[in-house]
């Protein structure tokens, strides 16, 4: 992990947005490059003036949307086959897989929301919204406002730690965990809002 980390963070380093954008990208069409790592030190050199925050942000916010737009096109033509078959390959487990199908087999289409903001089934729900053939472009609107949250989240860390980032990487766990539970909590009270307006109306 930590030879993962310092490739991930030398990527950043060298080519800044772009590196921010593949890397996030990657990570959401289900090959295993941490979003924390991605966006933690290009909040870092955000808060160095090598990198603008905005601009790391929103790299990091489309990056995760066309990743999201790969998986989802895997699971909607070939469903779990391909992955089963070569996910090993790129360090894929099944498990994490299943973890994603059973937030979707429970939260449905809203999983595509809430789930961005948790760490591992963030990676996967693209693959189950595909498989059960959601719309597209509620599909694509659902993934990119869960994205932005948790994107810039991160990148506000890596201000925060600035260069101690190196130390927060190796924990990287205990924040990525308070900040799914802010944000989660944020988006549960969101939705408990909008079905009570739902059923309202």
């Amino acid at each position: 992990m930590e030879a993962l980390t310092q490739f991930m963070a030398d990527l950043v380093a060298r080519y800044g947005y772009t590196a921010t954008f593949l890397l996030m990208l990657a990570e959401s069409a289900c090959i295993p490059f941490p979003s924390e790592v991605t966006m933690v030190v290009g909040g870092f050199y955000a808060a160095s003036g090598q990198l603008d925050f905005f601009w790391v942000g929103a790299a990091g916010v489309m990056g995760n949307l066309v990743g999201s737009w790969l998986a989802y096109a895997v699971g909607r033509t070939t469903g779990r086959t391909l992955l089963d078959r070569y996910g090993r390959y790129i360090l894929i487990k099944a498990h994490d897989i299943d973890r994603a199908e059973v937030w979707w087999d429970k939260y449905g289409e809203a999983a595509t929301f809430v789930s961005r903001l948790l760490p591992v089934i963030r990676t996967f729900i693209s693959l189950p919204a595909g498989i059960a053939r959601m719309p597209f472009g509620k599909f694509t609107l659902y993934t990119f406002l869960g994205c932005i949250p948790w994107t810039y989240a991160l990148a506000y860390l890596g201000v925060v730690v600035e260069g101690n980032y190196h130390k927060v990487m190796t924990y990287f766990d205990v924040p990525t965990l308070l900040i799914a539970v802010a944000l989660a909590g944020g988006a549960g009270v969101w939705l408990l809002r909008r079905r009570r307006l739902g059923h309202g109306g």
